[in-house]
């Protein structure tokens, strides 16, 4: 190890004074904590690697001066000289290194990265020594999970649900980044605009690559070829036929790595796998350059989905530009560098103008009424006109309700009686999966108690009458009303399976009998098990859609008009 890493480290580092970007939420807001226990892990690391009292040759031995204006650099020294120890010359392919940046947060976060991949070679994966001290589980994300976190936290304002004791922590917190590269990105009137014809050159690349193996008209007995994008399977006959060419081609089940899979439910994310592994498969089956008419030419396109969303992430909040990166089989490492880089190290006048101009999901109320959950059963007064809010959540459904929060308040409020323009409401999260803290301050703050009782039309009547989840229905009030029958009677029309998740979405009518001849539309779906109403998808000839998991699901309330049910059977698609 030479020692003018260490002076290219306090060159970087002596600019700490000057930029200081707040940390992501998983990490500690406690940065002297955050660097002690980085430092003692390390001391305790070389100990039980070396033996107690022995260091590497050039150890700098800097454990206590936190104060010191190399402590940090130091550290970063010394963890180098233990890794050349365990590992000798090659570092594991996710080892960060060098830090290239003047934020003392991303600097010892890096180095806990890489400290924690010793401590694997040491202990073991996943097993610490007692007396460990350990830091939160985002320091054990590769390098572009860890700046996805950091770019929404500083840039977007976005915090983190994905609690610290995920089973799989990084996948998970990576999964939550992508639902907001969709919120943030690709929700766009124009990106939505260009993906019907975007989805389409998929599967007009995928025949192309299949002519160039099969043979021109040539496909095996199992290929669909649906070319019909207003199909309800399109979309899972393109991935059924991308992945029976891999079959074919590389072997049952033999895929190459990276290869993603997995046909989500979002029209968008489907495209994204889909053309991601389309082109990755390309690459493997070594059509470079690809066939002629190939229609895929963003490069970006078939590069690691994480080192794709954070490059979208950085284009928009610190104007990366990829121009000057070469296409070709290095371009996507050396984007994700860029990425990775910009995000370690925004420009300043972006960082404090983004901060100043950061208008996304504001408003003001128009008085509207305040509860502490979502149904409106928790009133809590009225909001003066003119207070500003920020919105973080909408409710799921064709719901209207939203989470906002201000200076002493974080309730549920109703879009119509605020400025909220619609069409940025339904770019918010929803709340399915999410269950924010609610509570209210504020001097025009009077509750919880029941809604006021209206005394006629208006606002009031017209919030009480909105369409947002209410508590369950009385099972014994819809007996009086309805005929009870089961499953049996219920028509399935299947939509679009996801055979990863198994599940289908699917159009349902409740009918009279089990010939299932004469029937009605579903109108509404509760699931009591989780205490809300099924969302509807969207429609299909006058149905509603709904999603269910293969198999029998009981302890529902499906109705129609004059019939319920309070089960319902949806068949795996191997035995239909």
């Amino acid at each position: 190890m030479r020692r003018y890493k260490v002076l290219f480290v306090l060159v970087m580092l002596a600019c700490f004074g000057v930029v200081s970007a707040a940390p992501p939420a998983q990490l500690s807001t406690d940065f002297n904590n955050f660097v002690i226990n980085t430092r003692a892990d390390l001391e305790q690391l070389v100990n039980d690697a070396l033996g107690v009292g022995q260091r590497p040759a050039g150890w700098t031995f800097n454990v206590n001066d936190v104060s010191s204006p190399t402590f940090i650099p130091d550290m970063w020294f010394d963890n180098e000289k233990l890794a050349e120890e365990i590992f000798g010359a090659t570092r594991p392919p996710d080892w960060i290194g060098a830090p290239v940046t003047s934020n003392p947060l991303i600097v010892v976060r890096n180095i806990r990265h890489d400290l924690e991949l010793a401590a694997d070679r040491q202990y073991g994966v996943g097993q610490r020594p007692a007396g460990w001290r350990g830091a939160p589980p985002i320091t054990r994300c590769d390098r572009t999970v860890q700046n996805l976190a950091q770019i929404l936290f500083t840039a977007f304002t976005y915090n983190f649900q994905t609690p610290v004791t995920a089973p799989n922590y990084c996948a998970t917190i990576a999964a939550e980044a992508e639902q907001q590269v969709v919120r943030l990105v690709l929700s766009t009137p124009d990106f939505e605009a260009q993906l019907p014809d975007l989805t389409l050159a998929v599967r007009g690349d995928l025949e192309r690559l299949a002519d160039e193996e099969f043979g021109v008209n040539t496909r095996p007995p199992e290929w669909r070829g649906n070319k019909e994008i207003s199909t309800a399977t399109f979309l899972s006959d393109l991935f059924l036929d991308l992945d029976t060419l891999a079959n074919i081609k590389l072997g049952l089940g033999i895929r190459p790595d990276g290869w993603i899979g997995v046909l989500p439910n979002s029209p968008v994310l489907a495209y994204r796998n889909l053309r991601h592994d389309l082109e990755l498969l390309a690459d493997t089956l070594a059509r470079v350059p690809r066939p002629r008419g190939w229609q895929g030419v963003e490069p970006l396109a078939a590069c690691d989905m994480n080192d794709q969303n954070l490059v979208l992430l950085a284009q928009q909040a610190y104007a990366l530009t990829l121009e000057s990166v070469p296409a070709g089989a290095g371009f996507c490492g050396q984007a994700a560098l860029a990425a990775n880089q910009i995000t370690e190290n925004p420009p300043e006048t972006a960082v404090v103008e983004a901060a100043a101009a950061d208008t996304r999901f504001m408003a003001e109320s128009d008085y509207a009424f305040t509860y502490l959950d979502p149904a409106a059963t928790q009133y809590m007064g009225i909001m003066p006109a003119g207070v500003k809010f920020k919105a973080w959540y909408r409710n799921f459904g064709e719901s209207t309700m939203m989470f906002v929060s201000g200076e002493d308040f974080a309730v549920y409020v109703d879009l119509r009686w605020t400025t909220m323009d619609p069409n940025e409401f339904i770019r918010l999260p929803t709340t399915e999966g999410v269950k924010p803290l609610t509570f209210c301050d504020a001097k025009w703050c009077n509750g919880p108690g029941p809604t006021p009782t209206p005394t006629g039309g208006g606002a009031i009547q017209a919030l009480l009458n909105a369409g947002t989840p209410q508590a369950a229905p009385t099972l014994a009030d819809i007996q009086a009303e309805k005929t009870q029958v089961s499953w049996n009677n219920i028509r399935v029309t299947y939509l679009l399976d996801n055979p990863n998740t198994r599940t289908a979405q699917v159009a349902l009518e409740i009918c009279t009998d089990t010939t299932q001849t004469q029937c009605e539309p579903v109108i509404s779906v509760f699931d009591n098990a989780a205490g809300a109403p099924k969302p509807v998808l969207s429609q299909y000839n006058g149905l509603n859609v709904y999603e269910f998991g293969y198999g029998y699901t009981a302890n529902l309330l499906i109705e129609g008009a004059t019939l319920f049910s309070p089960d319902v059977w949806i068949s795996d698609p191997t035995i239909r």
